[in-house]
């Protein structure tokens, strides 16, 4: 005769299954699983004996505030003879007797979040329930070993800044698995408007890793709902800190958390992208930031930029830009919804607020291989990235009687697509998994199908007279340096032209700031196939006070041609580097053993530095907190800024040590320095 199980006490083995599903990082004082795979928990039991085939156990699973059957966030289910998992179930694994072991699994597409478990009338234990990325039956299932311990288990990266010529790796601590993160990130989820108009359809929609993406793209930003970050792109910050400021996601979510969800103030496209990518893989979603240089923003839907220049090559304020560089994520996953099946895999999607999808500032996610193939129907937001990496770009002169003319000019948006590299800090290009070679036939065929303009007819053969800017291989904040408009005369009669060669701070997004240098030359001969180049001087005493934070500098060389009335404009971004920080580790790296890092930096301005500042953190290296060091004194030019901070590790394996060096005249430098912990 079938007897239920009566349960005294219970044992959730936190430590055992934790590691076995990979978060015993969160820490082990309660469970946290994924789905697709089972766990195990010991039951006592208070009366009788536990009898294969004879005993029985009623169990329910639920999760959100209306568990229902019909929406998937409830599920009831008995003992088996063995554990199926492709659903929700259950079997005792261990022989008869007044201890039961019990092998639980969730179903691999149920929704995501927290969960109580009610065994039979006497035990109810609550636990999370995380994507599972090692299951084959989860849509965010990745095969490689090494994949899953970058895209899912690693908690620091690098995000790469900079310009396309000279890109600058950014270290950040995403530190997905510091104490608390994970909860943020579930209450984040809560938070977002569609949880808070219908909680269940909500909750219910979390079993899908394409709809969880698209909230959290949206609430990232908080333009629309009590989202995580502002975004702030001008140089006042006022009321907040500098986007530059951060060095990771962990404080950013732990102030949105502890601040009644008030929006962390600052953000820019950098700052939004890896703290998505911090809360998708807490979730158990892989994940990676991408950085595209000359990337487009295409306002008005129609695949091309329409920029316009005054009669100085100055560009004029317009909602259409290239910004120097824009990052976003990619999320792995299937995509049953489309029917490719070859648009399984990356999904891009950005949660930095630049136009709406659906009433809402979020974007995507779109398969990747839908913009390279230019399948712009294809959800969600596919022709605003591809034009992000794929627009046209037109030119026109806009001139002091109101009439326009088109300028020729080369640029081309959408280059040097990165991300860091599986298991090490290189940069990886992905450009190829975007788009097709640039003029190649199979970028033509894109174009035709996107019902794109043709680049190649737009795109003029200049014979003619033809400028480039050249640059000093070292360019470096605080020297004096020169850079180089090149002019040539390709035609076989002599040319007379006037040369406009400028220069301005400009910050990554593409606005303008103040002048750091200009040359006209009115009356500049050139006998045929002749060339010229001509200088222009950068002094610090004069862009030092110009430079925005990013450190760019825009080159501008306008040529017009005094015969034929053409006139062509070369442009260039150039960044200067900051000085190196040195770290160097005092001690040997064990797992709670007190360290040390000496800090070194050289003073490259001629001019002393003033309230100076190193903090540093690290993921199971600081705590989940922020370390500062303030120095008493200032720092003449040419002299090092020294500084020694104590930490303390708390678990073993690689883990990065994220530098910060900010004072009153050079602020944001970043380095960082890798420590293997020992055990």
């Amino acid at each position: 005769m079938a007897e239920a199980l009566d349960i005294g006490r219970w044992d959730l083995e936190c430590e055992f299954n934790n590691m076995d599903h990979y978060t015993e990082l969160n820490g082990v004082e309660r469970l946290i699983v994924r789905r697709g795979q089972p766990f195990t928990i010991s039951l006592y039991l208070r009366s009788g004996r536990y009898q294969p085939g004879l005993s029985t156990l009623d169990c329910i699973a639920q999760t959100g505030p209306q568990p229902s059957e019909q929406y998937g966030t409830r599920a009831s289910f008995g003992l088996s003879a063995s554990v199926d998992t492709s659903r929700w179930s259950a079997a005792a694994i261990s022989p008869p007797g007044d201890m039961v072991a019990l092998s639980i699994c969730a179903a691999p597409d149920a929704p995501i979040g927290r969960y109580t478990l009610d065994l039979g009338q006497s035990a109810r234990i609550d636990f999370v329930l995380l994507f599972n990325p090692w299951c084959s039956g989860d849509a965010v299932y990745m095969e490689k070993k090494e994949d899953l311990e970058e895209y899912v288990l690693s908690q620091d990266g690098i995000i790469f800044r900079g310009n396309a010529k000279h890109p600058i790796a950014t270290p950040w601590n995403f530190g997905q698995f510091e104490t608390g993160i994970l909860d943020v990130c579930l209450r984040i989820l809560d938070m977002n408007p569609k949880c808070l108009r219908n909680p269940g359809k909500d909750c219910s929609g979390r079993r899908n890793p394409i709809y969880v993406c698209r909230v959290l793209s949206a609430m990232v930003n908080c333009n629309d709902d009590k989202g995580v970050l502002l975004g702030n792109w001008t140089d006042k910050f006022d009321g907040g800190v500098s986007p530059m400021f951060w060095k990771g996601s962990v404080e950013i979510l732990h102030n949105w958390d502890t601040q009644a969800c008030q929006p962390v103030r600052f953000g820019q496209c950098w700052v939004f992208a890896a703290v998505a990518c911090s809360i998708s893989r807490a979730l158990g979603i892989p994940c990676r930031v991408v950085t595209n240089y000359y990337s487009a923003h295409d306002a008005n839907g129609n695949l091309v930029i329409e920029r316009y220049i005054n009669e100085h090559g100055e560009l004029m304020r317009s909602r259409e830009m290239i910004w120097n560089y824009h990052c976003w994520v990619e999320s792995w996953m299937t995509r049953p919804d489309l029917t490719a099946s070859h648009y399984h895999g990356w999904q891009a999607s950005d949660p930095t607020p630049q136009e709406k999808s659906g009433g809402v500032y979020c974007c995507g996610p779109i398969p990747v291989r839908a913009i390279k193939d230019g399948e712009l129907m294809s959800k969600y937001d596919a022709a605003f990235v591809f034009a992000e990496v794929n627009a046209d770009v037109v030119t026109m002169m806009k001139k002091q009687d109101g009439s326009t003319s088109e300028v020729t000019s080369t640029q081309v948006v959408g280059k040097m697509i990165s991300t860091k590299s599986v298991g090490g800090d290189d940069r990886e290009d992905i450009t190829h998994l975007y788009k097709h070679p640039e003029g190649s036939d199979e970028e033509r065929e894109v174009f035709k199908k996107a019902d794109h303009q043709n680049k190649l007819l737009q795109q003029k053969d200049n014979q003619g007279l033809h400028v480039a800017i050249k640059v000093s291989p070292e360019m470096k904040k605080g020297c004096d340096f020169d850079v180089f408009a090149v002019v040539t005369n390709n035609t076989r009669s002599d040319k007379k032209c006037r040369l406009l060669f400028g220069s301005c701070a400009v910050s990554y997004n593409g606005l303008q700031g103040g002048n750091c240098g200009f040359k006209d030359l009115l009356n500049m001969e050139l006998s045929p196939g002749a060339a010229r180049k001509v200088p222009l001087r950068l002094n610090y005493s004069k862009y030092g006070d110009m430079l925005t934070e990013d450190n760019l500098i825009r080159l501008a060389a306008l040529l017009l041609d005094y015969s034929t009335s053409e006139a062509t404009l070369a442009m260039r971004n150039i960044v200067l580097d900051n000085p190196e920080i040195k770290v160097r580790i005092l001690g040997e790296p064990k797992e709670n053993r007190k360290l040390a890092a000496e800090i070194t930096l050289k003073n490259p301005l001629p001019e002393p530095l003033e309230n100076c500042c190193f903090s540093m953190e690290g993921a199971n290296l600081t705590g989940g907190s922020v370390i500062s060091e303030r120095l008493s004194c200032t720092v003449a030019p040419g002299e090092d800024a020294k500084v020694k901070i104590y930490f303390t590790p708390t678990h073993s394996g690689l883990r990065k040590l994220v530098v910060d060096f900010d004072s009153r005249q050079l602020c944001h430098v970043r380095g960082y320095k890798n420590v293997i912990i020992g055990k």
